[in-house]
């Protein structure tokens, strides 16, 4: 990779030195902001690199990484989750670790962790275009300046890339959640589906709440608590074999219903519990989700699901406030280039189908290219797939080359072969479209 910048190991690179070193024909306005503090790096960045550490203005704790030979290219990264409670330091050392590929590329990378836990997209996205700032003003001007959202982060880059479209001159979500309230809905048909096979959340001697809010607030419910009601009567943490016949057969009216693997039972019905408690409680209370008038299909009975299961109906204003919140309308004035897992059971790939709808009906869509991959990963598809995702994107950006599928899994498997890494390594699959997320989420 290309140096076109050499960080000085004192923290004089911090101020008006390194902007002159980045050519800058003034001196800028003096920032509100802290300057970061050079720490010791966390494990898993790679060599050589330098680590900022800060808090800015607005209580959000960032790490900035700068390897040791810088591309000129920042990569402002936006992270999954939402991880609920109080936001730590942590979660951006397990950011970086994950995405290390990023600064073996060369790139400097920049995170929040966000000032609020849980569902705050548009907070976060603040916190995203605060930290692009601080490295701005107190690191070096970049040459170029990307857009990484990974996971429900991919909602907070969507956010992010429409509230501050002069900040950013290419777009990268991997693993997105990109359709908006929707890809949610599902969440809320496990609750009531599991509810309906098992009546145990809540049990019949407890106080009866609307499935729509998740958990009462006051409920001292826990995850471990509720996995074993989950046990109790799905079987889930057992082999299949030792599942009684009437365990089997809830488990798969589940699976075969809501159309993802056993396997993911307990992580959606805990997103259906506790997340969910926690965007109702940002919504005053209520809840913008609801079942009411949804057609549930392939259970051994759907007349008689259809006629028994728990109906809730979302709040009008909290479904206003919601999409407030986290919705994108599609008008990105950069390049976006999206990949995903064709198998993802956590987001689902049909949400693909919603982001190109959006963008092309918004008059952008000749700025989205998508990728998809041949694997069930969520998090991270492994170190080959991403280095040509940042290059394809640059390129794009740079020299107005716009990548194809094709031609981004062709590049993949060269850039592997170039690092003596096997081809075999890459699994972008260049003909595959994704269907509409109605086709997986119940429409309502």
């Amino acid at each position: 990779m290309t140096t076109t910048q050499n960080i000085n190991p004192n923290l004089a690179w911090l101020g008006a030195a390194v902007l002159g070193l980045a050519g800058c024909a003034s001196t800028p306005a003096p920032s509100v902001e802290a300057a970061p503090v050079a720490q010791a790096c966390p494990a898993g960045v790679p060599a050589g690199a330098r680590c900022l550490r800060g808090q800015d203005s607005a209580s959000a704790h960032y790490l900035i990484v700068m390897p040791a030979q810088w591309s000129g290219v920042l990569v402002v990264h936006a992270h999954g989750g939402p991880t609920l409670g109080t936001p730590s330091t942590q979660r951006a050392d397990e950011d970086i670790k994950r995405w290390a590929i990023t600064v073996s590329e060369g790139h400097a990378w920049a995170g929040s962790v966000f000032r609020q836990g849980g569902f705050a997209v548009t907070t976060a996205a603040e916190d995203t275009e605060r930290v692009r700032r601080i490295f701005v003003d107190h690191v070096a001007k970049p040459r170029r300046t990307l857009l990484h959202g990974q996971s429900w982060g991919a909602m907070v880059a969507t956010r992010a890339a429409e509230m501050f479209p002069k900040s950013w001159e290419g777009v990268l979500l991997t693993s997105g959640v990109v359709a908006g309230p929707a890809t949610y809905d599902f969440r809320l048909d496990m609750r009531a589906l599991y509810q309906h096979l098992c009546n145990n959340h809540p049990r019949p001697d407890e106080p009866a709440y609307s499935l729509a809010i998740g958990l009462p607030k006051d409920s001292k419910l826990t995850t471990a608590e509720l996995t074993a009601r989950a046990n109790e009567c799905l079987g889930v943490g057992k082999p299949a074999a030792q599942r009684t016949p009437e365990q089997a057969r809830r488990l798969k009216t589940i699976v075969d219903v809501l159309k993802f693997p056993e396997t993911s039972v307990m992580s959606h019905l805990n997103w259906g519990t506790f997340a969910l408690g926690d965007v109702v409680e940002k919504n005053g209370g209520v809840s913008p989700l609801g079942n009411i008038g949804v057609r549930y299909v392939g259970s051994p009975d759907d007349a008689g699901l259809n006629a028994a299961i728990p109906r809730v109906k979302a709040d009008p204003q909290a479904v206003a406030r919601f999409a407030a919140d986290v919705d994108h309308q599609g008008r990105f004035a950069v390049p976006v280039i999206s990949a995903h897992a064709i198998n993802d059971a956590t987001v689902f790939v049909e949400g693909q189908d919603t982001l190109r709808q959006r963008m092309t009906a918004a008059g952008h869509g000749g700025r989205l290219v998508q990728a998809f991959v041949d694997s069930r990963e969520h998090s991270y598809w492994g170190d080959a797939h991403y280095p040509v995702l940042f290059e394809s994107l640059l390129s794009w950006v740079e020299k107005g080359q716009k990548p194809t599928p094709a031609g981004i899994a062709q590049r993949c498997q060269q850039l592997q072969v170039t690092r003596g890494a096997p081809a075999t390594g890459c699994a972008f699959v260049p003909d595959y479209v994704p269907k509409p997320l109605a086709t997986r989420v119940f429409p309502r």
